[in-house]
């Protein structure tokens, strides 16, 4: 088998309370159970929430604005152009072994932080995705983002 490099974590972020502020960090522990270590309890499925560069771009020019990323909330900034394909699909990120679920799909809390926010993130899946840890260990910014091809 094979792999894809699809690209190269750019940014890891954790929520610190419901609603809340989010921190950078450089690296976050995952862990099989739920999610990353000091992010908030997830259900096991959507334990990882990742949004590609090229779509926030996308967004913020749609906005005209210059949100920071992680105002979408996600956990990971993969430079990616789109996210999308992955979805049932089993991705590395760093040694952390996803299997992406599903399409993170955008909030009311969007509408809150940024007018237009929630609207701009529903097409072609440019709110990002989630993905269920399968396998624990580290994720840290500069990691390299793969997806097996066969």
């Amino acid at each position: 088998m094979t792999d894809q490099q699809i690209g190269r974590v750019l940014g890891i972020a954790l929520r610190c309370r419901d609603k809340g502020k989010m921190t950078e960090v450089a690296e976050a522990e995952a862990r099989v159970d739920g999610g990353l270590d000091g992010d908030l309890a997830v259900q096991a499925y959507r334990g990882v929430t990742l949004i590609a560069a090229g779509q926030w771009a996308e967004v913020q020019k749609e906005l005209e604005s210059d949100l920071p990323w992680y105002t979408r909330r996600a956990n990971v900034l993969v430079d990616a152009e789109r996210l999308g394909h992955l979805i049932g699909r089993e991705i590395t990120v760093g040694d952390v072994q996803l299997k992406i679920e599903g399409e993170t799909k955008p909030c009311d809390l969007m509408d809150r932080l940024h007018h237009g926010l929630k609207a701009a993130l529903k097409p072609e899946c440019r709110g990002g995705v989630h993905g269920r840890v399968l396998q624990a260990g580290t994720i840290r910014v500069g990691d390299v983002v793969t997806c097996g091809t066969g």
